[in-house]
């Protein structure tokens, strides 16, 4: 069996482009940011950005299209797909890479502001509102109460 999943988390780049198929069904584009911290080989503390481009339909599209925007946080899982054409101008082949969005969940919003959590398929998913913990702040995670005993564990 073969996987292709990506999970990410970061910050939009710009807002959502929504648009709509010759079929009807809604799409939304977007770009989101992440980044990563590490020490290079002399010690020195760098930090690296990576930027994906993230495709959403249907209903997901028209939420994101509406609540998110440039600098909004979101989680994606979806798929990698990768697609060519040749340039029209040059003759060159081009390529591009992007992440279809299976599952869109929002991030944290400042105070005073409205808007949906996530973005479809929420209530069947492991990360969704209920199961990610919360409290009036915004989401978190909610740790169980009682201590885990090691003995409990199978394995």
């Amino acid at each position: 069996m073969y996987i292709n999943k990506a999970i990410i988390f970061g910050n939009l780049t710009r807002d959502p482009e929504l648009r709509a198929l010759p079929s009807g069904v809604n799409v939304a584009s977007f770009s989101i940011a992440t980044n990563r911290v590490f020490k290079d080989k002399n010690g020195a503390k760098q930090e690296q950005a990576d930027f994906h481009n993230i495709v959403v339909f249907g209903r997901q599209a028209d939420l994101v299209a509406q609540y998110l925007k440039k600098g909004s946080t979101a989680f994606i899982e979806g798929r990698i797909q990768t697609s060519s054409w040749d340039d029209k101008k040059t003759g060159e082949k081009k390529y591009r890479t992007e992440i279809v969005a299976e599952y869109v969940q929002f991030g944290p919003r400042g105070s005073g502001s409205t808007g949906a959590p996530s973005a479809g398929g929420a209530e069947n998913h492991p990360m969704n509102e209920d199961t990610a913990g919360g409290n009036a702040a915004g989401p978190g995670i909610d740790y169980p109460k009682e201590d885990i005993n090691p003995d409990d564990i199978p394995f």
